[in-house]
C-alpha cells in the first residue's frame, strides 16, 4: 500500500534517492488520470507521482480531470497528498523562485467538476473546508524547510483562477483586496476533492512571476521558465527533506 502521493510537473521524479519501480495506467469512474501514475521508493517509503498536466504538459488547468486524479490516488491507498504548483505573486514579499506553503485559499474557478457528491446521492453531503490544507502535512513541510538556505514562506492565501489565460491587472487588484497572496490555476477543485475523500492534502507553491500589474508590463513565458528552473530545484531539495521526515515518521 502506498501512503504518500506527490502531484506535480516536470522533474519531480528526479529526487536523489528515488527508485522508480513501475508506471501504472489507472482508469476511474470519472475517466482517465492526467498521466500514468509513477510508483517508486524513497528511504524505504513507497510513494507515487502524478503529473497534473499530463506526461508532456499538454492539459490546460481547466481541462484537468481532477476527480479522476484524486479518486485514483485514494484507490491506490494513498493517505497523504503533497501538491506542487507554479503560481504568480501578489504579495511583494514573495518573489520569483521563492517557495510558499499556503494556509488558505479563495476559489475563483467556474464550470469545473468540483465534487464527488453530485449524482446518485442517498443524502446531501457537506464537508468542512474551514482550513483547506492539512495542518499536519503543512507542519512537515515547514519542519523540512528549517535547514534550507532559501526562503520558504510559512503562510499564504492562494487564489485559484480559471485559466488558461493569465489575469488582468484589475483582477489581480481585486484579488489583493480579497486578501490573496498568490494566484494559480490548479489549486481548486483539487484541494476540496482530497478533503471529500479524507486525504491529508497540502501544497508547495513556487513563485514563477509577479502577477499582472506587479512587475514588468508584460508577463512572458521566458521569464516564467527562468524563475521555475531555480524554483523547481528548490522544490526538489525541500521534497527530499520532506520524504526523509515522512519515511521515519509518517503523517
Amino acid at each position: 500500500m502506498t501512503d504518500l502521493a506527490i502531484i506535480g510537473g516536470t522533474g519531480l521524479t528526479s529526487l536523489d534517492g528515488l527508485e522508480i519501480t513501475h508506471k501504472q495506467v489507472l482508469y476511474t469512474p470519472y475517466g482517465a488520470t492526467s498521466a500514468p501514475i509513477v510508483h517508486g521508493m524513497y528511504g524505504g517509503k513507497s510513494v507515487v507521482f502524478l503529473a497534473r498536466h499530463g506526461a508532456r504538459h499538454t492539459i490546460p488547468p481547466h481541462k484537468i480531470n481532477y476527480r479522476a486524479n484524486i479518486w485514483a490516488l485514494k484507490e491506490l491507498g494513498v493517505k497523504t497528498v503533497l501538491a506542487v504548483a507554479a503560481v504568480g505573486s501578489i504579495n511583494p514579499k514573495m518573489v520569483a523562485s521563492d517557495l510558499v506553503i499556503p494556509h488558505q485559499l479563495i476559489d475563483y474557478t467556474w464550470s469545473r467538476d468540483h465534487t464527488f457528491f453530485a449524482d446518485d446521492l442517498t443524502h446531501v453531503t457537506h464537508v468542512d473546508f474551514t482550513s483547506p490544507y492539512c495542518e499536519d502535512l503543512r507542519q512537515v513541510l515547514l519542519n523540512a524547510a528549517k535547514s534550507l538556505d532559501f526562503h520558504v514562506h510559512t503562510e499564504g492565501v492562494y487564489g485559484a483562477t480559471q485559466g488558461p489565460r493569465l489575469e488582468t491587472t484589475a483582477e489581480i487588484d481585486r484579488m489583493e483586496r480579497d486578501g490573496c497572496d498568490l494566484v494559480g490555476m490548479t489549486g481548486m477543485p483539487e484541494a476540496v476533492l482530497a478533503r471529500e475523500l479524507d486525504l491529508c492534502y497540502a501544497a508547495c507553491a513556487v513563485i514563477a512571476n509577479p502577477a499582472a500589474g506587479r512587475g514588468a508590463p508584460e508577463i512572458t513565458m521566458a521569464d516564467i521558465e527562468a524563475a521555475l528552473e531555480l524554483g523547481m530545484d528548490r522544490v526538489r531539495t525541500l521534497l527530499g527533506n520532506v520524504l526523509s521526515l515522512i519515511s521515519t515518521a509518517p503523517v
